[in-house]
C-alpha cells in the first residue's frame, strides 16, 4: 500500500463497522500509523472511564492520535458547534481544559473546533462576537500543550456561517488579531468542493497557511476515485506550495473500509 505514513485515518467515519474502541487497531492493521477522531463522547466533560478508555484503545493499538474535534454539541443535529452559542462558554472552556489534558497523554496538537449554527432569535453579530471570544479562550488553552485550533468550512449544513476558506479565513485572521497566534484554517477538500470554492485556487494561494487537511471525494463524499474532484493532484499540489502536515482520510467509504484503500496504491 502506498505512503500511508503521509496520512491519518478519520475513525469517526472509517472503520465504523466495528466499535469505537476497535477502530484505532483496525487502522493499525490496515497499514496506518495515525488516526483522527470527532468528539468520541456524548458530553464535553464525560466521566474519566470513558476518557481514560479511548487513550487505552489508541495506546494499546499502537498508533498516534493526530487529531481530535474539540465537543460541539449534538453532531448531526441542531449544534455543529457551540462555540457561538450563547450560555455556553464555560461548557466550551472545560471542554478545553479536558481536551488539553489528553493531549498531555496523547501527544495530540491538532484540534477542530466547529463554529454552531446560527440560532432563530439570536443577532448573528452576538454569535460571531461569542465564537471568537471561545475561540480564543481554547486557543490559548491548548497553547499550553502546543496546539492548534483549526477553523473548518462546512458543507450541507442550512445556518452554518463558515462555508468557503475566505470566510474561514477571515475567522481566523480575527482571532489572530484577538492573540491567538495557534489558529488556523481547516482545508477540508471535499466541503470546499461541495460550496463552490475553486479548491486549486485555495490550495495554490493557502496551502502553507493550512493548520490540517482532510480529504474526500465529491460528489458523493467517498474515498478517491469514486467522484470528479482531482484529489491526487489537489494534494500533490498543496505540499508544493508548503503545507508539510498529514492528510486525513476523512471519507464515507462506498465498500467495506479495510477495502477502500486501493485508491493509495496508484497514487505516487
Amino acid at each position: 500500500m502506498g505512503r500511508t505514513l503521509d496520512y491519518t485515518v478519520n475513525c469517526s467515519l472509517l472503520f465504523t463497522e466495528l466499535p469505537l474502541a476497535e477502530r484505532p487497531r483496525a487502522a493499525r492493521e490496515a497499514g496506518f500509523s495515525n488516526v483522527e477522531f470527532w468528539w468520541p463522547f456524548a458530553d464535553a466533560v464525560p466521566p474519566r472511564g470513558e476518557v481514560d478508555a479511548f487513550v487505552t484503545a489508541i495506546e494499546a493499538a499502537g498508533v498516534r492520535l493526530t487529531g481530535l474535534n474539540l465537543f460541539a454539541g449534538v453532531l448531526p443535529g441542531p449544534d455543529r458547534g457551540i462555540l457561538s452559542h450563547p450560555g455556553r462558554g464555560a461548557e466550551s472552556e472545560a471542554n478545553a481544559e479536558l481536551v488539553a489534558r489528553i493531549a498531555q497523554r496523547t501527544g495530540t496538537t491538532a484540534f477542530n473546533a466547529l463554529y454552531g449554527l446560527r440560532l432563530a432569535g439570536v443577532d448573528p453579530a452576538e454569535q460571531d462576537r461569542l465564537a471568537l471570544e471561545n475561540t480564543v479562550a481554547a486557543a490559548r488553552v491548548l497553547a499550553a500543550v502546543g496546539g492548534t485550533v483549526l477553523v473548518e468550512p462546512l458543507s450541507g449544513v442550512e445556518g452554518y456561517p463558515l462555508r468557503t476558506a475566505a470566510e474561514a479565513l477571515a475567522f481566523v485572521a480575527r482571532a489572530r488579531e484577538a492573540g491567538a497566534d495557534n489558529v488556523a484554517l481547516l482545508a477540508d477538500l471535499y466541503h470546499l468542493a461541495v460550496n463552490g470554492d475553486d479548491v486549486a485556487a485555495v490550495v495554490r494561494d493557502h496551502a502553507a497557511e493550512f493548520g490540517h487537511v482532510q480529504i474526500a471525494d465529491a460528489p458523493g463524499r467517498g474515498e478517491p476515485g469514486t467522484g470528479a474532484l482531482p484529489l491526487e493532484r489537489l494534494v500533490t499540489d498543496a505540499r508544493a506550495h508548503g503545507y508539510r502536515g498529514l492528510v486525513s482520510l476523512e471519507y464515507l467509504p462506498t465498500v467495506p473500509t479495510r477495502e477502500s484503500f486501493g485508491w493509495l496504491d496508484s497514487w505516487e
